[in-house]
C-alpha cells in the first residue's frame, strides 16, 4: 500500500482521498513518548482499513467511472470483516469493535435447561473473515465449549476464514508432563479448536511459548505487557529506584524482557523451594531491592499465593514499594484478600478476563488491551505485519 501511494500521481491521490475510509475514524493506541520506557514509536502506516487500490481513469472500461469502482471496493471490503462476541467477556469485545469502527455481529447464544449451549448466527457470514472473541476464563469448560460451538456455527455458515480471538487461553498451564500418567490438556484443547473449524488463533500472553506449537494452524501471539509498560512510564518513577522482580524462577525470561524495556532496570528473582511434602517453603531473594520500588511481573494471578509471599519477602528485604503487574487476572479465592492486604502499592492488570465489581479493591488498576487486539485484527485481516514488532513481541520467546 505504501509503495502504491508513493508512485500514484498527486492529482489521483487528492481526488481519491475523499472516497477512502477516514483513517482518523479509529483511534490509535495511546502510547505517549517517554524516555524511560522504550516500547517503540507510534505506528506509522496507511493501511489501517482494508486496502483500496487507487485506479486511474485510463485503466477503467468506458462504462465504469472511478468513483463507482472505488466506492464499491470500499463497500465490499467493509462487509468482509465480521466480529462476534461470546458471553465470556462482552465488554472487551465491544471495546475492540469500537476501536475498529465496526459493530459486533448479531449472534444468539443461550443455555437449555440441562446446560447445553445453543448458538445461532443472526446474519450472513458467507465468504467473510470472521473473528470470534471469547476468552476461556472461569468457568473454563463452559466458555471453551461455547467457543467450539461458535466456531462450528461459522464453519457451517460458509465463513471464508475463522479466527478464534482468545485473550486468555485456559488450560495453558497443563502444557507438559511433570509426573507420570498426566494429561497435556493444552494440546487437547488446541486439537479441539482446530477440529471445530478454526483457521487461525489470536492469543494474548500464553503461559508458555511452546503452547503455540500445539496448534496445527497459525497462531498470532501478542503480549499485553506494552500496555502495562506505558502505564508504568506515566508514573514517572525514577529509574535509579526501580527494580523488576520475577516471583519465581520460571518467569525470569519474562521479567528480564520487561526490565529491558524499563530503561534496562536491574532484575531480582524470588527463589522458592520445598524440601519435602507438607514442609514450609524456603524463600530466598537473588538481587538487591533495599530502598527501591519493586515491580513484580507475572503472566497471571490466580490465587495470588506466589506473588503475595514474594511481596512479603521483598518488604523484609527493605523494598520501599511493591507493584504487582499481570496480564491475566484469574482471581480465584482467596486472591482478593491477599492482594488487598496492604502488601502492594498498586496491582496492575488488564481486562483479558472480566473483573466483577465485588472483586474491586482500592489498589486495583485495570488497563484495556482492546486497542492492542483491535490493531492486531486489522493487520491480520490486511495480511500486514511490518512495523508492528514493538507491540507484538518483547523478545521473550
Amino acid at each position: 500500500m505504501t509503495s502504491l501511494l508513493q508512485t500514484a500521481s498527486l492529482s489521483s491521490l487528492s481526488s481519491s482521498r475523499s472516497l477512502l475510509p477516514n483513517p482518523s475514524s479509529r483511534s490509535r493506541i495511546p502510547f505517549p513518548k517517554c524516555i524511560r520506557c522504550s516500547v517503540g514509536e507510534p505506528l506509522k502506516y496507511a493501511n489501517g482499513k482494508p486496502c483500496i487500490p487507487l485506479l486511474r481513469d485510463e485503466m477503467l472500461p468506458n462504462f465504469l467511472t472511478r468513483t463507482t469502482q472505488v466506492v464499491n471496493a470500499a463497500s465490499k471490503n467493509d462487509t468482509r470483516l465480521r466480529i462476534f462476541s461470546g458471553t465470556a467477556n462482552p465488554s472487551l469485545s465491544q471495546e475492540i469493535a469500537c476501536y475498529m469502527g465496526l459493530e459486533l455481529g448479531k449472534i444468539k447464544i443461550k443455555r437449555f435447561a440441562d446446560g447445553e449451549i445453543y448458538v445461532q448466527l443472526q446474519e450472513s457470514v458467507r465468504g467473510c473473515d470472521v473473528y470470534l472473541v471469547q476468552p476461556t476464563c472461569p468457568p473454563a469448560n463452559e466458555n471453551l465449549m461455547e467457543l467450539l460451538i461458535m466456531i462450528d456455527a461459522c464453519r457451517r455458515a460458509s465463513a471464508k476464514n475463522i479466527t478464534a480471538v482468545i485473550p486468555y487461553f485456559g488450560y495453558a498451564r497443563a502444557d507438559r508432563k511433570t509426573q507420570g500418567r498426566e494429561s497435556i490438556a493444552a494440546k487437547l484443547v488446541a486439537n479441539l479448536i482446530t477440529e471445530a473449524g478454526a483457521n487461525r488463533v489470536l492469543a494474548c500472553d500464553l503461559h508458555s511459548g511452546q503452547s503455540m506449537g500445539y496448534f496445527d494452524i497459525p497462531v498470532d501471539h501478542v503480549y499485553g505487557q506494552p500496555v502495562i509498560l506505558d502505564y508504568l512510564a506515566s508514573k514517572t518513577i525514577c529509574s535509579d529506584d526501580l527494580v523488576v522482580v520475577s516471583p519465581d524462577v520460571g518467569g525470569v525470561a519474562r521479567a528480564r524482557a520487561f526490565a529491558k524495556k524499563l530503561s534496562d532496570a536491574p532484575l531480582a528473582i524470588v527463589d522458592k523451594r520445598r524440601h519435602g511434602h507438607n514442609v514450609a517453603e524456603v524463600m530466598n531473594l537473588i538481587g538487591d531491592v533495599k530502598g527501591k520500588v519493586a515491580v513484580m511481573v507475572d503472566d497471571m494471578i490466580d490465587t495470588a499465593g506466589t506473588i503475595s509471599k514474594g511481596a512479603e519477602l521483598l518488604h523484609q528485604e527493605g523494598a520501599r514499594e511493591v507493584y504487582a503487574c499481570s496480564t491475566h487476572a484469574v482471581f480465584s479465592p482467596p486472591a482478593i484478600e491477599r492482594l488487598s492486604s496492604g502488601l502492594f502499592q498498586e496491582v496492575i492488570i488488564t481486562n483479558t478476563i472480566p473483573v466483577s465489581e465485588q472483586n474491586y479493591f482500592p489498589q486495583l488498576t485495570v488497563l484495556s488491551v482492546a486497542n492492542l487486539l483491535g490493531e492486531t485484527i486489522w493487520r491480520v485481516h490486511d495480511d500486514c505485519s511490518g512495523g508492528f514488532e514493538p507491540y507484538s513481541t518483547l523478545g521473550i520467546d
